[in-house]
């Protein structure tokens, strides 16, 4: 998949898409039924998606609570695995933001990136103020010469599939709930980076990766699913997580340490996908450390027993 960050100078080869636009925060089934609606609208085109980096959200409300389901990295991945074959990633910044609706269907849509044919959803909002309409990209079509497609919204039988929903499911606990909207399992993905070893000591080695700028899921211990992205020991693995913020050792941050089981060696510097299966518990302080290791053995007994048949 190739990433375009500049809608003004792009290789002639790069333009003609038929490409789904919207944020794709979870990249969930009614972003997957969107970028589907994409590759059938013209099958002999490139099949493209265009975002924004940062969420415009993030933009215009840098010191709102994290909401983000993934980073920009982890999305280009799942976009991939769907047969996205350009990802045009614009940066969101004071210039994009203020192009009326015309000026964005015109100077972006039309003149900057050439696409032939564009798919958004019926809540998609565009532009200046959030001022354009789906019906108003229909009329912009006409006039400069692109197809347009409006998405109806994916419902489920108890809730309107959508990045809000599965938010929910997982500040509740129900990671399974947030799987089913998904169609894949919520995964926090990151580089590993240095912890205080505790888990080492303790004899559980956790692979640490940060969670800042991601909605957080409800703190406690899940059975997980790992890959290891890159690195000597790249693969799939089984695993336990515990995500929080350390109550028994006074931790302040919130990340998620994660657990391999039957894994032996050096993930620092890795890239790892740990996706949530199930919550198991919430985070607890123990007497004593041996009552905490004893708690431990039964949570990974328990995941491995989940994970045996996810």
């Amino acid at each position: 998949m190739q990433i375009i960050r500049d809608f003004q100078f792009i290789e002639p080869e790069d333009r003609g898409a038929s490409v789904a636009i919207g944020n794709f925060d979870g990249v969930h089934l009614g972003h997957q039924s969107v970028i589907e609606l994409a590759r059938n609208a013209e099958p002999n085109a490139p099949l493209g998606v265009m975002t924004f980096e940062p969420h415009p959200r993030e933009y215009f409300a840098p010191d709102a609570p994290p909401f983000r389901l993934m980073r920009g990295n982890a999305r280009a991945h799942r976009l991939e695995k769907l047969g996205v074959q350009k990802l045009y990633e614009l940066p969101f910044n004071a210039a994009l933001a203020g192009l009326s609706p015309e000026a964005f269907a015109r100077n972006v849509i039309c003149d900057g990136l050439g696409l032939s044919h564009i798919v958004v959803g019926a809540d998609f909002c565009f532009g200046k103020g959030r001022s354009g309409t789906p019906q108003d990209l229909i009329n912009f079509g006409w006039e400069l010469g692109f197809g347009v497609t409006i998405a109806p919204l994916m419902e489920r039988s108890d809730n309107v599939v959508s990045s809000t929903a599965i938010r929910t499911a997982l500040s509740d606990g129900r990671p399974r709930d947030a799987a089913t909207m998904l169609g894949h399992w919520h995964r926090i993905e990151g580089e590993v980076v240095g912890g205080e070893q505790r888990g080492r000591e303790l004899g559980f080695p956790t692979a640490n990766m940060s969670i800042a700028g991601l909605h957080p899921p409800k703190f406690g211990v899940y059975a997980v699913l790992v890959d290891v992205l890159d690195g000597p020991h790249q693969g799939s693995y089984h695993g336990a997580a515990s995500v929080g913020t350390r109550p028994m050792f006074h931790g302040e941050v919130p990340n998620i340490e994660t657990y391999l089981f039957d894994f032996s060696g050096d993930l620092y510097g890795s890239t790892l996908s740990v996706g949530l299966v199930d919550y198991l518990r919430p985070e607890m302080t123990f007497d004593s450390l041996d009552g905490l290791i004893s708690q431990m053995d039964a949570d990974c007994a328990r995941a491995r027993e989940i994970l045996a048949n996810p």
